[in-house]
């Protein structure tokens, strides 16, 4: 699939899509210490880098976070793998990060986007995804009438 990458600005912070940017090591170096992803190995991002749609988040050259996006490109995706570097942590970044990707044109067709979370809920929910389970662990944005023209019912 051909794509055009996006790159979104703020200040001295980048979000971009172009994995020319992407420091795979410094992504494995988190998640491999996260709590989903523990003891990951550098292969195994840089393929998964490769299959999804990606989103880097750069202070200047330095890759401070990150998200990715499993898709099919037409009906549904899995963002997962969502991080910002600690010290970044409290300043509006993270919410930027999923903000980019939200508005990443892929993003605005699917009918289900999907993520699993047990930390930062409440920013899911202030950007539209609701639980599917208790306590609120699996969470999602559902569009079951996305493909319907306006009037039709």
């Amino acid at each position: 699939m051909s794509e055009q990458y996006l790159t979104f600005k703020n200040d001295r912070f980048t979000v971009t899509t172009n994995p020319a940017f992407f420091q795979i090591a410094a992504i494995r170096d988190y998640l491999s210490q996260s709590s989903w992803a523990p003891g990951i190995d550098e292969e195994t991002v840089r393929v998964s880098v490769q299959n999804s749609l990606c989103f880097g988040l750069l202070d200047g050259a330095d890759q401070i976070g990150f998200a990715r996006l499993v898709t099919d490109y037409a009906t549904f995706g899995y963002l997962c793998d969502v991080y910002v570097l600690e010290t970044y942590q409290k300043t509006g970044l993270g919410r930027w990060l999923v903000e980019c990707c939200h508005a990443h044109p892929v993003m605005s067709r699917l009918r289900r986007i999907m993520l699993v979370t047990d930390s930062a809920p409440w920013l899911y929910q202030k950007l539209g995804y609701t639980p599917l389970n208790r306590p609120d662990f699996v969470w999602q944005i559902n569009r079951p009438d996305i493909y319907r023209k306006a009037g039709q019912k």
